[in-house]
């Protein structure tokens, strides 16, 4: 049998696998692949433009820079995102290498192409503002490895209320529920009222499982406002930004005082409002510490730095910044009903000392076992939300994941106490034809289609779901030459073989003829319900592929043909894991292999599959080779129920 402890242990072991493997690809990729297709892949900027250097609210030195980019950029086609490290570099004449500075920094905001990098008091920048043509790149992440393992070894040594969390979710002993009276909620169905109630009387933790389309945010907004009932404040966090963001809107829209730690990741005014930089900028006292910390730093210029008046006037002067953050501290966290942050921004020294009796993890299907024990320290009792059938957590090194880092915390505790799971089964999303592979494959039959939703179409008579087989099928685009064709001209005959290729050092895949008959399928589609129609009634598209490569392909289509350019507003083109917990009316999605080994790489994990079809509401269009595919059952079985 084996201990708590010991499974902890082969956590750390598994982790530091991965720490070893990303660390080595990160420098190996950095020095080898070149800074074009650093650029191309999202992990760098350039050339950039530097525009100003100021002090925020929590006194961090910033720099504001920006990119200089076309049209066919977009906001989320680049993985800068808040709190994580980044080198700056400038680019020499011959060489395409990337000479850095001698600082780092971090990022503290990311809006479109504008992004702040939070950068040492003591960074030299002039070299910066006067290079030709300086960059910005992502750095190896060391702080969220740290923080998890700190974690784990903290959860080995832990002793009282975390230690039989602990050992209970290593067993299999029956989770315990207190008796409570199960009450009502008549704006809930009959199975979210259960899972709501089944948190409020679990002692130690409780699972929400809520399969696409189920409302389960609706249940986990509901679950903490009557825990607020009897709890003066929780904790809520989820493994990415934009989870944290989401639970926290919809927690503001019901009334709930949230503080949100860490820059949200889409950013507007309503977002902002309830971030900890901008209720610390308007406190009462805020002014009073500006002028402190103003006075700090000409102090530090002044001449007679140094000499005995200078340090005694500096350290007043520190003990009233002091003093006022505390002060401004307290305040905000005193009043605020929900703290969110992301999992490894929980490990904030904002938190040093803080307990809850309850957190909540969204999204924690998709964190590393590792990830959800950073905030487990500080809480009492546990509530997981997620759905472990469809994105899973992201593990870079094949043998950490073969030997299990890639099982969430979620995924054990559900098959160690199914008693604590609640499914949600009555799904808001998805035409029931749409839904009924999904549900059946992943969810044994479990789910029910509402019957506001269960026959919701765009055209009479029209199949929910269709595969279309591109074996076989010849294809030519007038003006297309198998690279940049344009859609919504004439088709004719030609013997274009439909096949995968190599992305260039990337490793990604690419199937240049089957991208160009995906946007000539959705050209059809669009000329079937109506152009006018289409922008009047607002019809929104998803265009979804497994592969970057596929995506970028695509989005260049998009970018370059004549007929969507009215449209563009109204399509998107993203990954699998982009798309994650959003909806369109119509989903293509472009499944890129196609070979004659019947190779088809990580479209084995079904469960981002299952993220891809169940993104639609009315429309959903495979496109894929059949003869590749169908030698797995999964897809084999599924293209046996399209039409």
């Amino acid at each position: 049998m084996i201990t708590p402890t010991q499974s902890l242990q082969e956590q750390i072991r598994l982790l530091r696998i991965e720490y070893d493997e990303e660390k080595k690809a990160f420098s190996q990729s950095s020095a080898s692949i070149g800074l074009t297709r650093l650029v191309e892949r999202g992990d760098a900027w350039l050339p950039i433009h530097v525009h100003r250097v100021f002090y925020n609210s929590v006194n961090q030195r910033v720099l504001e820079i920006s990119r200089h980019t076309d049209d066919s950029s977009s906001d989320d086609d680049h993985s800068f995102e808040f709190g994580r490290p980044v080198a700056f570099f400038t680019l020499p004449d011959k060489d395409d290498s990337a000479p850095q500075f001698p600082f780092t920094g971090v990022v503290n905001l990311v809006d479109g192409d504008r992004m702040l990098v939070a950068i040492p008091e003591d960074a030299d920048i002039s070299r910066l503002e006067s290079a030709h043509s300086a960059g910005v790149m992502l750095s190896f992440d060391e702080t969220t490895y740290r923080a998890m393992f700190n974690a784990l070894e903290y959860a080995m040594k832990a002793k009282g209320r975390l230690a039989e969390i602990r050992d209970l979710i290593y067993s299999r002993r029956p989770a315990e529920c207190l008796s409570i009276s199960p009450m009502t909620f008549p704006y809930l169905n009959r199975s979210q009222e259960d899972a709501v109630n089944k948190v409020l009387c679990a002692k130690d933790v409780a699972i929400v499982h809520g399969p696409p389309g189920t409302g389960k945010t609706t249940t986990l907004v509901e679950a903490v406002a009557e825990t607020l009932r009897r709890e003066s404040q929780v904790l809520v966090c989820a493994q990415s930004n934009m989870a944290v963001d989401w639970i926290c809107e919809k927690l503001t829209d019901r009334g709930v005082h949230v503080l949100r730690l860490g820059n949200p990741a889409r950013v507007n005014d309503r977002m902002l409002e309830f971030t900890y930089e901008r209720r610390f900028e308007a406190h009462p006292d805020y002014p009073d510490l500006w002028s402190v910390r103003k006075a700090i730093r000409e102090l530090r210029g002044a001449k007679r730095h140094g000499t005995d008046q200078w340090h005694q006037k500096m350290d007043r002067l520190k003990s009233r910044a002091t003093e006022l953050e505390i002060r401004i501290n307290a305040d905000l966290f005193n009043s605020a009903h929900v703290i969110a942050s992301t999992l490894a921004g929980s490990a904030s020294r904002l938190l040093d000392g803080m307990k809850f009796h309850t957190l909540f993890i969204d999204e924690a299907a998709q964190a590393l076992e590792a990830a959800c024990w950073i905030p487990m320290r500080r809480a009492g009792r546990v509530v997981l939300a997620g759905d472990h059938c469809q994105l899973p957590p992201t593990v870079k090194s094949y043998e950490a994941l073969k030997q299990g880092l890639g099982k969430s915390l979620m995924e054990r505790i559900v098959e160690n106490h199914p008693e604590a799971v609640s499914l949600l089964r009555m799904q808001y999303r998805m035409n029931e034809e749409i839904m009924r592979f999904s549900n059946e494959w992943f969810y044994h039959g479990a789910m029910q289609a509402a019957p506001e939703v269960m026959h919701r179409g765009i055209l009479d008579l029209d199949n929910p779901i269709e595969w279309i087989d591109t074996a076989g099928v010849a294809l030519s685009l007038s003006g297309g030459d198998g690279e940049e064709g344009e859609v919504g001209e004439t088709p004719e005959a030609s013997s274009q073989a439909f096949r995968e290729r190599l992305a260039g050092e990337s490793h990604g895949r690419v199937n240049p003829d089957e991208a160009l008959f995906t946007m000539l399928k959705l050209y059809e589609y669009i000329e079937k319900i109506g152009k006018q129609r289409f922008l009047d009634e607002r019809i929104d598209v998803g265009v979804i592929s497994p592969y970057r490569a596929q995506v970028q392909y695509l989005r260049r289509l998009l970018k370059n043909t004549p007929y969507f350019r009215q449209l563009r507003h109204l399509i998107s083109v993203n990954t699998v894991d982009g798309f994650q917990g959003q909806e369109r009316d119509v989903i293509v999605i472009s499944l890129v292999r196609s070979n004659t080994d019947g190779n088809i790489g990580f479209l084995r994990d079904l469960r981002r599959m299952n993220v891809a079809m169940t993104r639609a509401c009315m429309k959903l269009i495979i496109i894929g080779d059949a003869s590749t595919l169908t030698r797995h059952p999964f897809y084999r079985r599924l293209h046996s129920r399209c039409p």
